[in-house]
């Protein structure tokens, strides 16, 4: 029986691992897909202390790196259920079950894609679903924000600040976003609103070109030269093995507060990272919510085991 399994390494579920190794606790550390999470998708991270810039594969080298020379027990897999058991908890995957006396759910959320063809390929190379992480590297050029929500309209305003040009492409006939966001994307003369149209076709060899894009009420086609686009229609957390033992909202994130504590009927279930009920997610704050989870869990186990 391990002391703590923690599901997903993304920075949340990397740190709470570290975390829990140098508390000697036993930590089993479940990954279905790629290590590192979100970050991998960002070619040069700039805005975590401590480094000046490295890519975002080479940050999760580095934890994954530091996480398994602590002893950390890694396994490829996807966990399907989380079960009470006498002793605390089984952790079901797709090929086996393991148990434990406590859990870390720390499976972040992933991006709302566009669908489009070359979508993934162009990542890093023209599109970002993170302008806070690389609106930095479009200094002086064109840019598109696809969205016209609360995200959309707020890394408008961010990248206005430093693009020569910022489109904003809205599918619907109107914004989405606050009221006092859209008076503030109003004053910006150098954002360029167009709604009720998306786009239909990335356009580049290497790099991104241009966007095409189609007008849903008229079906006018239009192409925009950009030199890069942000997709801000959305996350999806993958929440949905732990309905039974934790509370999801209504976007389907863990209940929780900063204290990492999800709403649950269970003790001995803690939540990391972007899979949780906050305002901010970025590298940071899901290192952070990993280091308080962990702490949490360890302190639980010392309390109850």
């Amino acid at each position: 029986m391990y002391d703590i399994i923690v599901i997903g390494a993304g920075p949340a579920g990397l740190t709470a691992a570290l975390y829990a190794r140098r508390a000697e606790k036993s930590v089993l550390l479940i990954e279905k897909a790629t290590f590192g999470g979100q970050i991998t998708h960002s070619p040069r991270v700039e805005n975590y202390p401590g480094f000046i810039a490295m890519s975002g594969n080479e940050f999760a080298e580095k934890l994954l790196e530091q996480v398994t020379v602590h002893g950390t027990d890694i396994e490829f897999d996807e966990v399907t259920a989380i079960k009470k058991s006498d002793n605390g908890f089984t952790v079901v995957t797709a090929a086996a079950s393991f148990e434990t006396k406590s859990v870390i759910i720390a499976t972040g959320s992933k991006h709302r894609t566009l669908g489009l063809e070359r979508e993934e390929n162009f990542v890093g190379e023209g599109v970002s679903y993170c302008a806070v992480c690389d609106g930095a590297f479009y200094k002086g050029k064109t840019v598109a924000i696809i969205g016209g929500g609360n995200t959309a309209l707020q890394e408008a305003v961010l990248l206005s600040e430093g693009c020569k040009k910022v489109y904003l492409v809205q599918n619907l006939s109107f914004l989405t976003g606050e009221g006092a966001l859209q008076a503030n994307v109003a004053k910006r003369d150098n954002i360029e609103v167009i709604l009720s149209s998306v786009v239909t076709e990335l356009v580049g060899d290497t790099e991104l070109k241009a966007i095409n894009i189609i007008n849903t009420e008229n079906a006018n086609e239009t192409t925009l030269s950009v030199d890069g686009i942000f997709v801000a229609i959305g996350q999806m957390p993958e929440n949905e093995p732990f309905a039974d033992v934790v509370e999801l909202n209504d976007y389907g994130y863990v209940t929780a507060g900063e204290d990492c504590l999800p709403k649950s009927k269970y003790e001995g279930i803690f939540v990391a990272g972007d899979c949780r009920t906050k305002a901010v997610r970025q590298v940071t704050t899901a290192s952070a919510d990993g280091a308080v989870a962990a702490l949490a869990a360890c302190r639980y186990i010392d309390n109850n085991f």
